[in-house]
């Protein structure tokens, strides 16, 4: 795919007003390299018919956010600009961003971060700094897997679905090196309201050491009778691992991305396995 031409047809869509189209009901909204230009994923298909759906842009490094969670100000003042119309909150909760990550800075911003936490941490300040890696685990997933955040209807801040079924995944990050023997922490309450669990382990070093993808009736078939928490320990997940396992491969909508920011021992078992899936 020529995502030169993408960025190209984005510039020409924004050079002149569209007030009297319906390009502002789309769902989808496209956005520049440079973050100021957008144009509606319909309006791109018209013209690249080989984008034929949002995956096909996920899969070539894309992600996406709503816009509510997108703190993305430029956005509005353009879509107002091109349709002659405000945007109105319930317009809003149905539009998607879809952006590509400037992955150089963001591995030379985890390069200096991790330089930072090992300082603070022999210094003895920094004693536990999970907000960052959890959240950066969660981005990882978003990207790999090509999650919808939204905002959530319940007290937790956002969700993450799947697909055009809008499928319910939980995300679990685990920081560190090594498991603990203890394994995994999730709530019983968070498995029971999702469809998928995911867990993303992440490295000292912020990058990928491992993923583990599985389906929450079997998370809440094998585990649920040990109360409100449950613990996955390696030994009874390992074999749904993305190194050792191609069950879940399917579910990978950018592999570029997952290859990009694994280590390097599971970025070679991924190459091998994603190679050998054709």
């Amino acid at each position: 795919m020529d995502i030169q031409k993408l960025s190209e047809e984005i510039t020409l869509f924004s050079s002149t007003t569209h007030g009297s189209s319906d390009y502002d009901k789309d769902e989808y909204f496209i956005m520049s390299a440079d973050r100021k230009e957008f144009a509606p994923f319909k309006y791109l298909q018209k013209k690249l018919p080989e984008y034929k759906d949002i995956n096909s842009l996920l899969r070539v490094g894309f992600v996406y956010d709503s816009f509510e969670l997108s703190n993305n100000e430029a956005f509005q003042v353009w879509f107002e600009k091109q349709f002659s119309k405000k945007l109105l909150r319930r317009d809003a909760k149905k539009i998607s961003i879809v952006y590509t990550p400037n992955n150089k800075m963001i591995l030379d911003q985890i390069g200096l971060i991790n330089k930072s936490y090992e300082v603070l941490g022999q210094e003895q300040i920094l004693l536990n700094g999970k907000n960052l890696p959890t959240q950066l685990g969660e981005w990882y997933a978003k990207c790999i897997f090509g999650l919808k955040q939204v905002k959530s209807t319940s007290q937790r801040g956002f969700d993450f679905v799947m697909g055009e079924e809008g499928k319910r995944v939980e995300i679990q990050v685990e920081w560190s090196d090594a498991s603990s023997p203890k394994g995994v922490k999730i709530k019983k309450t968070l498995v029971d309201l999702s469809d998928y669990c995911i867990i993303i382990y992440v490295a000292k070093n912020f990058m990928i050491r491992e993923v583990c993808f599985l389906d929450s009736e079997y998370v809440s078939r094998k585990f649920s009778n040990k109360g409100h928490t449950i613990f996955l320990k390696d030994s009874d997940v390992s074999s749904y691992f993305f190194s050792k396992s191609s069950k879940h491969f399917d579910k990978i909508i950018n592999p570029i991305t997952f290859l990009k920011y694994a280590s390097p021992n599971l970025a070679m078992k991924l190459s091998e396995k994603l190679s050998s899936q054709g």
